[in-house]
């Protein structure tokens, strides 16, 4: 077997364990369609091979040639469909088509010009270039893009640049051989179809990397999610809390928190059922979230108690924003319940002091809450700052101001 032929057989291998790769990513993906898509292109990509063995060891009809050709172009288009869905990006299904249709007819027109023509093989590999090209614009499109996604995009920009460097190459190696058939024993053969199996490689490797990373990262956010009210649990909002803490004190910024308590909450589940109670926590969680400022985030910290953190927000304005959700969702008619019927919450808020951890904060919040359960509740208590405090205040105390 030549090196060409070892190198084809190579590739049918290697796509195949890539497309069993990304349909194993997909079935433990929450967006199983991208991985999908892309095992489809190296699925259809395996076919090129096998016409390949198939053209040098017995076929002389110029239409295998062509059916080789459209199935590499083929598998280029379906790629470049599971990037646009990995990417959540338009797909360029009109481009694409009209790539395929003219590209294809254009391989038909080439097929009686000199096998050595440069001009034949430039229009070969062009349209492989533009089908290529494509995923570039994709990529480029998607919005937040990290380092590897970037990555992703220089490799597909040289990749296409390597199809336009193959009519040089083709010229450089001395040709494809008199015939289909001496094809695999060219030097140009092994060096084309080498680098060509590299790219498809370090292609495949780096989407297979950046859907891992994004299953992992689905993962920690449902690990770190609160599956009734979509907010943070615990675990998760004391996490982000922590990390908030410290780059508000790189900046200098106030940092407050808001603990708030459905009031009566069992009497809720007693009286109405537990899918009303649901009805209450989702509706409160999403009044949370319409209430939160852009670098605000909330979580749902116990049954029926929630926290919101607010960088970047003192206490006086933590306290307002405490007191206009208590008066705001204290009118709010929430579906399953009587329209006669209204779910109150009580609010607990403190400041940020120097030197105090977020487990300090939370205490002090906590007391905050506890006294505006004590004082009837439906209302707002804050547990001041040091500077706020009066003579004859215990410590950690929360008062109402």
């Amino acid at each position: 077997m030549s090196g060409a032929g070892f190198i084809l057989g190579i590739n049918l291998v290697v796509a195949g364990l890539i497309a069993s790769s990304f349909m194993a990513v997909a079935a433990h993906s929450r967006r199983p369609l991208p991985a999908r898509w892309l095992a489809l292109a190296y699925l259809v990509g395996m076919i090129n091979p096998v016409l390949e063995f198939a053209i040098a060891s017995f076929s002389n009809s110029p239409w295998m040639f062509v059916l080789a050709f459209a199935v590499i172009l083929g598998a280029l288009a379906i790629l470049n469909i599971g990037i646009a869905r990995k990417y959540e990006v338009g797909v360029p299904w009109l481009t694409m088509g009209l790539v395929l249709a003219g590209s294809i007819v254009a391989c038909v027109l080439t097929l009686d010009m000199p096998r050595q023509s440069f001009s034949r093989m430039l229009i070969y590999q062009t349209p492989y270039f533009v089908m290529q090209a494509l995923a570039v614009s994709i990529v480029a499109q998607a919005r937040n893009r990290a380092r590897l996604d970037n990555a992703l995009m220089a490799l597909l920009a040289a990749s296409s640049l390597q199809f336009l460097s193959k009519p040089f190459l083709f010229q450089i190696f001395g040709g494809t051989g008199a015939s289909p058939q001496d094809y695999l024993t060219t030097s140009y053969a092994m060096f084309s179809q080498a680098l060509g199996t590299v790219f498809a490689i370090a292609v495949a490797l780096t989407l297979l990397v950046i859907l891992m990373r994004d299953v992992l990262s689905d993962a920690a956010a449902r690990s770190e999610t609160d599956p009734l009210s979509g907010l943070f649990n615990r675990g998760g909002f004391e996490q982000q809390a922590d990390i908030a803490i410290r780059a508000a004190r790189r900046l200098g910024m106030p940092v407050s928190l808001v603990i708030a308590d459905l009031d009566r909450f069992k009497s809720i589940n007693d009286t109405f059922g537990h899918v009303a109670g649901d009805k209450v926590i989702m509706s409160f969680a999403e009044f949370l979230r319409s209430a939160m400022g852009e670098h605000h985030f909330g979580g749902r910290i116990g049954g029926e108690e929630f926290a919101t953190l607010l960088p970047g927000t003192n206490l006086v304005a933590a306290r307002l924003f405490a007191e206009g959700a208590r008066s705001t969702f204290a009118g709010t008619t929430i579906e399953g319940l009587p329209d006669a019927k209204h779910v109150t919450a009580s609010f607990g808020v403190a400041e940020l002091m120097d030197g105090e951890s977020y487990s300090d904060l939370f205490s002090r919040a906590d007391k905050a809450l506890y006294l505006a359960k004590e004082s009837g509740r439906d209302c707002v208590k804050i547990a001041p700052r040091t500077e706020m405090r009066r003579a004859g205040d215990r410590p950690a105390v929360a008062v109402s101001v």
